[in-house]
């Protein structure tokens, strides 16, 4: 997936660190779109129309992902790979420069609502058009939940697990106290300091100062085949899973402010936004949370 994991554990079984390697690989041999021979790749070189056949884990994230999708109005999009790649985020890697108009106006008449078809029941999915699938927005969290239900499954009740800054958190720690958290400011802002005690819940960050290029932020608005160009800094979301949290946090991270604290209201999701030049805004659930 491109970052680190680790994973925390009060009396760690033996055997559990080559258990937690097995459930990340899995994860990679099906979602990856940085690894040509994994299922997502598969499915991605395929011709659009076809069905595959895919695995319970990939039929959850794909659940989750066209949720948020259309719950977002499109600013979360599991088809957008191609406009990724095209600003240089992708596997090809990264580009000195912004694609040309029609370009981008082709990436975007591929994907959108519609462009994937999930059949839950029968495990399988189609693309509709010539979308190509990136989960890079969900599937991390996913791999969280994953590890987490791993260990819960080992008999492990005391845990906090975090991938690339995607944290569940379970039980306590040694000393009595539970999973603190401190949520990172962005660089440059000086903030009141956010700090989860992560007990039986997850956290997922989304920050436009995480991965930058020459051709822009690699938060990129798929309604518009543009990386984001507001004043959203970072947006951290509180879920009872890491899946929702991740797809949520980008999705609100796209959104330009106002529209992200509409939506976040509605969701009722628990959200600290942080805009440059405006501070941070706390949602009523997250409110809710602190006191």
């Amino acid at each position: 997936m491109g970052t680190r994991w680790s994973a925390q554990i009060v009396a760690p079984p033996p055997g559990v660190g080559a258990a937690i390697r097995g459930v990340l690989a899995t994860v990679v041999a099906q979602m990856s779109h940085w690894e040509p021979a994994s299922q997502l790749s598969r499915i991605n070189a395929a011709a659009p129309g076809a069905w595959h056949g895919i695995a319970p884990e990939f039929v959850a994230v794909m659940g989750v992902a066209l949720e948020v999708a259309a719950r977002s109005g499109g600013a979360f999009d599991p088809a957008m790979g191609a406009l990724v790649d095209l600003w240089g985020f992708g596997p090809p890697g990264p580009r000195p420069d912004a694609p040309q108009p029609a370009a981008i106006d082709a990436a975007r008449a591929a994907i959108g609502l519609g462009a994937i078809e999930l059949d839950a029941a029968l495990l399988r999915l189609r693309r509709i058009r010539p979308a190509q699938l990136d989960l890079s927005g969900v599937a991390k969290g996913y791999a969280v939940d994953a590890v987490a239900a791993k260990l819960r499954a080992l008999g492990c009740a005391d845990f906090l697990v975090e991938i690339g800054g995607e944290l569940v958190g379970a039980g306590i720690r040694p000393d009595g106290q539970p999973w603190w958290v401190d949520v990172e400011a962005p660089p440059g802002m000086a903030l009141p300091p956010l700090r989860i005690a992560l007990h039986g819940i997850a956290v997922a960050t989304s920050g436009d100062y995480r991965r930058n290029s020459a051709a822009g932020n690699h938060s990129i608005d798929p309604r518009t085949g543009h990386p984001i160009a507001h004043g959203t800094a970072s947006v951290t979301v509180i879920h009872a899973d890491c899946c929702h949290a991740d797809a949520w946090a980008s999705a609100l991270t796209v959104l330009e402010s106002e529209a992200a604290m509409a939506l976040a209201k509605r969701e009722g999701l628990a959200v600290q936004l942080v805009v440059r030049g405006r501070g941070e805004w706390l949602s009523g659930a997250l409110r809710a949370m602190l006191e």
